[in-house]
């Protein structure tokens, strides 16, 4: 029993520490995410203040601090919060002999690591996609979800406005798809971490970017504002559901994009009596809805 305790404790307050030091600079840059999320943030939200889509919308739109705080919440105290469960799990797996490696298909260790990191990155993408279906397919999930969607005016850091019970259903999921084709992260995992995030802030900004050809492939915000629509096409759960890569959805028969003029409405119906604080938006989806 001490050793689930400990190995509990250890992570909880090796998260802090880590986050800690990463604050102060005492962790190397490519693995410093405050830092990074930071920088990426004001680089991104820098690109909206000169290039708008919506040239209406202010530069501190509406819940523009509610999602800074999630930003952060979600980023850092929510992993700190969690991360002893998680570290207490791989105890418990570890014991009835199921390691990072005991399920991996492949053995990715002699590949090219810019290999193992394009490997990584799309299956960890496909994983997220899938997941992110399945939050707008079955209540239960979309009653966590509608947090993400009850964004009114799409800014960055909407893209890290999401209920942490997404954590609950995301983080296992992932970490399964990596035993099971890896084994392990691709030391470089880092430079896959980055490029999400930047990606997912573009994906939610008031910027208006296509990437040309590449639209088939790389997510964007036009075909993300859609996916944000208060009204979706008839018969439909949901549309473009891509995390960084849009190739799913054009695979899958889920893309959407009728027009791209930024200026449809978003959220989904009854979000006018959808809480709007903090606490109400985190409670609600343990409430019975009438």
């Amino acid at each position: 029993m001490n050793k689930y305790i400990d190995a509990f404790i250890n992570a909880f307050t090796g998260t802090v520490d880590w986050t800690l030091k990463s604050i102060v600079f005492d962790v190397p840059w490519y693995s410093n995410y405050f830092w990074g999320l930071i920088v990426i943030s004001l680089c991104v939200w820098g690109l909206e203040i000169i290039f708008p889509w919506r040239k209406e919308q202010a530069v501190f739109r509406k819940d523009f601090w509610l999602d800074g705080f999630y930003m952060f919440f979600n980023f850092f105290i929510f992993s700190i919060a969690i991360s002893g469960f998680y570290k207490l799990l791989q105890v418990l797996f570890s014991d009835i002999g199921l390691t990072d490696d005991s399920l991996a298909l492949f053995d990715p260790s002699g590949w090219p690591m810019w290999l193992q990191l394009v490997v990584f990155f799309v299956i960890l993408d496909f994983v997220q996609w899938f997941t992110h279906t399945l939050l707008h397919k079955y209540p239960f999930f979309w009653k966590f979800h509608k947090v993400h969607h009850s964004v009114k005016e799409m800014g960055f850091a909407a893209h890290l406005r999401y209920h942490w019970m997404e954590n609950i259903l995301y983080k296992p999921l992932k970490t399964f798809a990596v035993m099971l084709l890896f084994g392990f992260e691709p030391e470089q995992a880092y430079v896959v971490h980055f490029l999400a995030i930047t990606i997912g802030h573009f994906n939610h900004s008031n910027i208006k970017i296509t990437w040309g050809p590449l639209k088939y492939i790389i997510n964007n915000p036009v075909m993300h504002l859609y996916h944000h629509s208060y009204v979706l096409p008839e018969g439909t759960y949901g549309v473009n559901f891509g995390i960084s890569l849009s190739l799913w959805d054009y695979i899958f028969k889920t893309n959407y994009i009728p027009e791209d003029s930024g200026t449809i409405e978003l959220g989904f119906p009854g979000d006018d009596v959808f809480p709007k604080d903090f606490i109400g938006q985190n409670t609600y989806g343990f409430k019975k809805e009438t």
